[in-house]
């Protein structure tokens, strides 16, 4: 049996690696990447390094050659190159003849109002299409996209947000990806859909838990999108950010996230790692 991740040289997909190895020998193992030479620790431990560039059609009909069980990684781009990319990568798994496609998907993608559901839920419905067997692994967020906010919190700042009451399934990157690599690995996974998410906090909550782990008092200052914008140009982040962080306050604050689950423990085993656990793991990284 083959298994290949993509995007292996990216934050999630290194992750998953890093898990399979623990359980699969690596000459059981590919990946694709754009850039090659950023894999060479990967081709160190016997890794079938290959080249896949999702911009590239014809590079993935390589990539995925012989491949029995896919991790499709959602790509990190606008929405309409996401779909595009994605399509693409499909395609080429369908060509290849991939027994088993496994995707990085969002909360409850098919009937989600989020900005970045739309490239997930055409993502699902072109892997449907091709009759291939499935596992969409539907993350809700990660911690470490936080790590901006933490930063700011222990630099002095207020945990800002226009977010409202919204609720959110934190998990870390580290539990998404043991999850990814059970259902890869393993058998039984076959047309499958997992909602991952995290106990279900709001903004008020995440920062009363970044409280407990800094041992100190995190104010929260709650604002409109208008004054977030604001408020996250003023802390230099460049402009063409700022409305996808709007996008994900809103998305928040209508409840787009709000998507509770135990998918996790049919999983791993155990739930996702604990809101404080997870937040010290971050402040001791970022330290």
């Amino acid at each position: 049996m083959k298994l290949l991740v993509t995007g292996a040289t990216g934050k999630l997909g290194s992750k998953v690696v890093e898990e399979l190895l623990k359980s699969i020998p690596a000459s059981q193992i590919s990946v694709s990447v754009r850039n090659p030479e950023k894999a060479e620790s990967l081709r160190a431990q016997g890794i079938d390094v290959r080249l896949g560039d999702f911009d590239r059609p014809e590079s993935l009909d390589s990539a995925f050659a012989e491949i029995d069980r896919l991790l499709l990684i959602s790509t990190d781009v606008d929405n309409d190159t996401r779909i595009r990319q994605h399509q693409a990568a499909v395609a080429a798994a369908e060509r290849a003849g991939v027994k088993f496609i496994a995707y990085t998907s969002i909360a409850n993608a098919n009937e989600s109002k989020n900005f970045l559901a739309p490239t997930h839920k055409t993502t699902e419905e072109a892997i449907l299409k091709t009759g291939i067997p499935y596992s969409f692994l539907r993350n809700n967020w990660y911690l470490e996209n936080e790590i901006p906010s933490i930063q700011g919190v222990i630099a002095g700042a207020p945990w800002v947000t226009s977010a409202g009451n919204g609720k959110v399934g934190w998990a870390m990157q580290q539990d998404y990806a043991e999850a990814a690599a059970a259902v890869l690995s393993g058998q039984g996974h076959d047309n499958t859909i997992y909602e991952l998410s995290g106990k279900l906090l709001t903004q008020n909550e995440i920062a009363s838990a970044l409280g407990h782990v800094l041992g100190k008092e995190v104010p929260l200052q709650q604002v409109d999108d208008t004054a977030y914008a604001d408020i996250m140009k003023g802390a230099g982040l460049p402009d063409f950010l700022i409305p996808m962080l709007i996008g994900i306050q809103k998305g928040i604050r209508e409840g787009t996230l709000e998507i509770e689950s135990h998918d996790f423990e049919k999983l791993l085993g155990r739930p996702a790692t604990p809101i404080h656990e997870g937040l010290s793991q971050i402040v001791s990284s970022i330290s």
